[in-house]
């Protein structure tokens, strides 16, 4: 079997920044974005910023890493703002209302978020459901369920080391929070990279009839990849709890739409079998930095969402451009 790389094909050569980045594309983007923000704001290039950039995207990283999973195999999974919700919830109401103690409060959100992601792949596997729809329609079940658990009302307070976790640096640098984001990206960056069941996951999003005939349980593969993406995204909310030290049903509006930008951002193909972890870190930073840097500039919130749409609509046609060439 000939060795494969990130994006699916043949490795011709050993390039650091693909290794490091998984697309020099976006990295680039990053990198020039980074120097004109340096010199358009006095306050971008700082260690007290640079450490905000990754306490703010620590939610939209683990979320992208699911998200990665699942276009990586060719669909697309619209309800993970909604599981984020669900997860808080469930947590929230578990451990100040049920009484339960704040770790299996935890494990119980996830085990919910899983949940909701095997009714997903068994839509899509089992009762031939299209992604889209099985995952419109989880999101709006997910969104339902949120707010039913306290009649749509928000939940106040945790234990103080709960709330630390997203407050307390380390060495006087990074949270636990953060940490556990580049934890999360670890593991998947080797997953994908050296792990043969991370290498399913390409084949299937390739084509799946011929991964099939190779022996491949597609329907397996398609089930546990949407099982990890919502438990990524209840992850996610319980992180997001940990920043707010409250959970309201409400939250995840449109997380969606930029995890799915963060993504393809980061150079993953949407029709699947093409990108990697590397590619959606630096999708992430590119969101991450941009609304940072547009925060400082005192840019309107409302023209900062057309310029983001911008960048996804340019990053998305340089890449496919790139890739064509290629």
């Amino acid at each position: 079997m000939v060795a494969v790389d990130e994006n699916g094909a043949a490795p011709k050569a050993r390039n650091p920044l693909v290794f490091l980045s998984g697309a020099t594309g976006p990295l680039l983007g990053l990198i020039l974005l980074c120097l004109f923000l340096t010199f358009a704001s006095d306050n971008f290039l700082s260690l007290r910023n640079g450490l905000n950039i990754l306490d703010q995207i620590t939610v939209l990283g683990i979320m992208a890493v699911g998200m990665t999973f699942v276009i990586l195999l060719g669909g697309i999974d619209l309800s993970v703002g909604s599981v984020l919700a669900l997860s808080m919830m469930v947590m929230g109401w578990t451990a100040n209302v049920a009484g339960l103690p704040m770790g299996l409060a935890i494990a119980l959100a996830l085990v919910v978020s899983a949940l909701c992601g095997l009714v997903v792949g068994i839509l899509i596997t089992g009762f031939r459901v299209p992604a889209f729809i099985a995952t419109l329609a989880m999101m709006s079940v997910a969104r339902g369920l949120a707010n039913m658990i306290t009649d749509g009302q928000q939940i106040v307070g945790f234990p103080d080391w709960f709330m630390m976790l997203a407050i307390d640096r380390h060495f006087g640098v990074l949270t636990a929070t953060v940490l556990l984001m580049l934890v999360v990206l670890f593991i998947s960056w080797i997953f994908l990279r050296y792990r043969a069941e991370g290498r399913t996951i390409y084949a299937v999003g390739g084509n799946a009839e011929v991964a099939r005939l190779a022996g491949i349980n597609v329907s397996l593969v398609t089930i546990g990849v949407y099982v990890a993406c919502a438990v990524l995204a209840g992850l996610a909310g319980i992180v997001l709890a940990a920043r707010l030290d409250s959970v309201q049903p409400s939250s995840g509006l449109g997380y969606e739409l930029d995890t799915i930008a963060a993504v393809v951002i980061g150079g993953t193909s949407l029709s699947g079998g093409a990108g990697g972890i590397g590619g959606t870190l630096i999708g992430v930073l590119i969101i991450g930095v941009l609304r940072n840097g547009l925060n400082l500039l005192n840019v309107s919130p409302f023209l900062q969402q057309v310029i983001i749409g911008v960048v996804i609509v340019l990053a998305v046609g340089a890449e496919t451009l790139r890739r064509k060439r290629a």
